[in-house]
């Protein structure tokens, strides 16, 4: 995947690295111009920043290198965002992407291509697999502040349908009985080429997409009776621990 065309502008405000890998992609809006984001996020006061952000005519700016931290996603208040690693700044392991315009736009052709060719070529680089849970909005990390954050005008279905490759259907995916399960699961999904990874919901149901994968690895908990499954569970987080080793090798 080809880098797409990137204008540098540069922002004082980020953190230097954490050592965590990056998981997911968090989209936003700016309710606002890209010219003003810019002057936003080069001023030292305002003290927020992204890496990316997006315009209506197509043009991508770089604030903050993906070495280090954009200060967008840092505040957590009742999240539906599976991955999150409690405890840890969300802005450790994502990568955040503005787009210009305002809550409930319908978004340009000309922007969605752009983003489109942005995040194509960022899950390629980071080894991001595409699924619901590693492209997402910052509704899912901050839902009472951010609650419209893309906002209802983001063309969700179109995205993640393109990010992962039409209607092709995802070879090998990891499902987790548990958060706890998390960085065993993780181990699984990198000796796979790093796979996309699921979490099971409170009803304990499998998500459409992993339910589709040609291959499902569940890591803890009960079958899912998946036509081509690999159970990696046992009766505690110890033994399914010890089923993971022994699966690794």
């Amino acid at each position: 995947m080809d880098k797409p065309t990137i204008k540098w502008i540069g922002s004082p405000n980020f953190s230097s690295p954490k050592g965590y890998k990056i998981i997911g992609i968090v989209n936003h809006i700016m309710e606002g111009t890209l010219v003003g984001t810019d002057a936003w996020f080069t001023n030292p006061a305002s003290k927020v920043s992204s890496h990316f952000g997006v315009g209506k005519q197509g043009e991508i700016h770089q604030y903050v290198d993906l070495k280090n931290h954009a200060w967008a996603n840092g505040s957590v208040n009742n999240p539906d965002w599976p991955l999150l690693i409690p405890g840890v700044n969300p802005n450790y392991y994502t990568v955040s992407v503005e787009h210009e315009g305002k809550s409930g736009d319908v978004m340009p052709e000309t922007q969605y291509q752009a983003t489109l060719a942005l995040q194509r070529w960022l899950i390629e680089i980071l080894g991001i697999t595409a699924t619901k849970d590693t492209i997402i909005g910052h509704n899912r990390i901050d839902s009472v502040n951010k609650s419209r954050c893309p906002g209802t005008g983001f063309p969700w279905d179109r995205l993640l349908k393109d990010l992962q490759g039409g209607d092709n259907v995802l070879k090998v995916a990891v499902l987790l009985y548990t958060k706890e399960d998390f960085w065993a699961g993780y181990d699984v999904a990198v000796k796979n080429g790093n796979c996309a990874m699921f979490i099971r919901p409170a009803d304990l149901s499998v998500p459409a997409e992993a339910q589709n994968a040609e291959t499902l690895i569940v890591v803890g908990g009960s079958t899912t009776n998946h036509p081509n499954e690999v159970l990696l569970s046992g009766k505690d987080k110890y033994e399914t621990a010890a089923a993971v080793a022994k699966y690794l090798g």
